[in-house]
């Protein structure tokens, strides 16, 4: 049996004094791709940041190999890679700078030619070749996103958690993305997505309907 990585026990969240969604338990194993599907306003973007521990759920727990995430929370951070709405870079550094900052954050330090030449095959990988030394604010909002999914290719994270990752990306693009979803749950770790996007090419795929 597959390890248990992510539990989501009995949570409940509320927007105002509407409950999204309450006594809902969630578990996430090793090899898994687990897609939170649901209609606008069902919750999707609210279940991810309790998730990730960005926001408190009213009631219930979430846990990170059978331990509460406020007691792991800086392992749990280290092992998960969190890719939200936003681009999620600083503009005003170039590519390559962004990626060497999001690593620094993982505690993963690239001074090294290996490393750098790591960061510029993950741009490579999501269609930045000759990218790498441009501010990011003269890119365009598809080019922004790639950037945030680099870190996919460069920091292999134990869990993704990604909400809406195939945004302002072209046909190769989301095709590039499955494979590397696939890839992620066959190296033993997990995904955690909500997505428009109909996903066929992901071996394994489960779903969970937020009503």
């Amino acid at each position: 049996m597959s390890e248990i990585l992510l539990q989501g026990v009995d949570l409940c969240c509320e927007r105002g004094s509407r409950v999204l969604f309450e006594s809902l338990n969630i578990e996430v194993c090793a090899g898994e791709v687990l897609q939170i599907e649901g209609a606008n306003g069902s919750g999707k973007t609210t279940l991810l940041r309790v998730l990730t521990g960005l926001s408190e759920a009213v009631e219930g727990e979430v846990r990170w190999r059978g331990q509460p995430i406020r007691r792991v929370r800086e392992s749990y951070h280290l092992e998960m890679h969190y890719l939200g709405h936003a681009a999620g870079i600083k503009e005003a550094l170039t590519a390559r700078e962004n990626l060497r900052w999001h690593a620094a954050l993982q505690g993963v330090a690239i001074s090294d030619q290996a490393g750098a030449s790591k960061v510029d095959e993950a741009l490579a990988k999501v269609g930045l070749r000759g990218y790498e030394d441009v501010p990011c604010y003269t890119l365009s909002a598809g080019q922004q996103r790639r950037v945030n999914l680099a870190r996919l290719y460069l920091l292999p994270a134990k869990l993704w958690v990604l909400d809406e990752p195939f945004t302002a990306i072209d046909k190769k693009g989301v095709a590039a993305i499955e494979a590397l979803l696939t890839h992620r749950a066959q190296q033993g770790g997990a995904v955690i997505l909500t997505t428009h996007q109909a996903l066929h090419n992901v071996p394994g795929l489960r779903k969970l309907e937020l009503k």
